[in-house]
């Protein structure tokens, strides 16, 4: 996980799934299935996931498509 990585783990700031889903305006499901495929990195705590938020930014910069124009 890079997030956690760069800076201490007190320091980094973990979002709930419904957080995600909010700020990616997706399904808390497509949160879920993206975090079992490993393609967003999370924790484990107890029985919910929290994901840390710089996680969340670098997944929608890596995968923001550009469209150009003709």
């Amino acid at each position: 996980m890079t997030a956690g990585s760069d800076r201490p783990l007190n320091e980094v700031k973990f979002l709930t799934v419904a957080e995600v889903a909010s700020v990616m305006r997706v399904s808390k499901m497509t949160v879920y299935r993206l975090v079992h495929s490993g393609h967003l990195p999370a924790i484990r705590v107890g029985r919910s996931f929290r994901v840390p938020e710089q996680a969340v930014h670098e997944y929608l910069r890596e995968s923001f498509v550009g469209v150009e124009t003709a």
